[in-house]
């Protein structure tokens, strides 16, 4: 069904469509864009509220010069699909997890590195700083889109089937990883069993002993109920998550440089909406763990997570992971 929309869809998008609207003053026709905005996010999640807020924007900030033909909820792919029709056309906007780049470009895996930042006000001034620029800038030109913003949003914590609160309890449990590398690597210089389990079967993977612990960010965690499976929630916040939205280089570039200010304009404004929402979902939803029987853990010496993570940096420039380097240049950011 996916494959039969989005084909159902290119020809209107691998370039943005010109139609001719009403004439202006003096003759001239005004010119209208037409583009697919896709989200891989479900329907209700903050991703997926943001985007909508983006075309939401666009529709009203463009006096109706930009049209906006919007599928939420993986309707055009999963988020891979979305990224890679993005970059070649066949869609022209899309939003969704930063720690996604990382498949373009080794460095966005620091992303996804465990205590990198000190907290979410590091991640977004390194997220302003000229360092991600750089980063951003080198992708765009290689994969022909446009990254018209990026934001900080909730931290990831520790969901545990025993209290974790210092780095002893949690040595060789069994720890739910993603199908990513660098989180693997992370886990395991922690001292625990990492083992790869899809998101969606976590809750059973809890349940039925597969795995004794997982992370996640706090808010798509509570969705999922991994509070109940693994009720000791330690607010590690070992990873800060980022929000992204990217436009189509060629779609871009079509614009005007007046809608091209309007287009930023909108995303800046999806973002601020991004970051401020994600604070409030965030502090309810840590509230209502605790209401649902939660037990709220605080690490005693988070300074010994820290320094073995960063004993186990080295080896990951080594292997290529990221540029050498990368990571005292992202920290000594104040």
């Amino acid at each position: 069904m996916k494959r039969l929309i989005i084909a159902a869809v290119v020809l209107m998008v691998i370039l943005p469509c010109l139609f001719a609207g009403g004439s202006q003053d003096g003759g001239e026709e005004t010119k209208t864009y037409k583009f697919i905005y896709g989200c891989g996010d479900a329907v209700g999640s903050l991703n997926e509220k943001t985007n909508a807020k983006m075309v939401e924007l666009l529709r009203e900030k463009s006096n109706g010069q930009i049209e906006i033909d919007w599928y939420p909820g993986g309707q055009l792919g999963s988020h891979m699909e979305q990224i890679q029709s993005t970059m070649g056309g066949t869609q022209a906007l899309f939003g969704a997890v930063g720690d996604w780049l990382s498949n373009w470009d080794k460095d966005f895996n620091l992303l996804s590195w465990g205590f990198t930042f000190r907290d979410r006000d590091h991640a977004q001034k390194f997220l302003q700083s000229d360092l991600y620029k750089k980063m951003t800038t080198k992708l765009e030109e290689e994969q022909n889109v446009k990254i018209l913003g990026t934001v900080a949003t909730d931290p990831r914590i520790l969901f545990s089937k025993t209290p974790v609160k210092t780095l002893g309890d949690i040595e060789n449990k069994k720890m739910r990883v993603p199908e990513i590398e660098a989180y693997l690597r992370l886990w395991e210089a922690l001292g625990t069993r990492p083992t790869r389990v899809a998101w969606a079967e976590v809750y059973m993977g809890l349940k039925q002993g597969v795995v004794d612990a997982c992370e996640g960010p706090v808010v798509a965690a509570y969705s999922n109920k991994f509070h109940e499976a693994a009720p000791y929630v330690t607010l590690t916040r070992h990873i800060n998550s980022t929000f992204f939205i990217m436009m189509n280089g060629d779609a871009w570039k079509s614009l005007t440089p007046e809608l091209q200010a309007v287009v930023q304009e909108c995303a800046d404004e999806a973002l601020e909406y991004c970051g401020s929402e994600s604070q409030k979902w965030v502090n309810e939803a840590l509230d209502k763990m605790k209401a649902e029987g939660a037990t709220l853990i605080e690490v005693d010496n988070i300074a010994e997570w820290q320094n073995k993570v960063q004993g186990a940096t080295a080896a990951m420039e080594e292997k290529g992971m990221f540029s050498a380097g990368l990571v005292e240049q992202i920290q000594a950011i104040k």
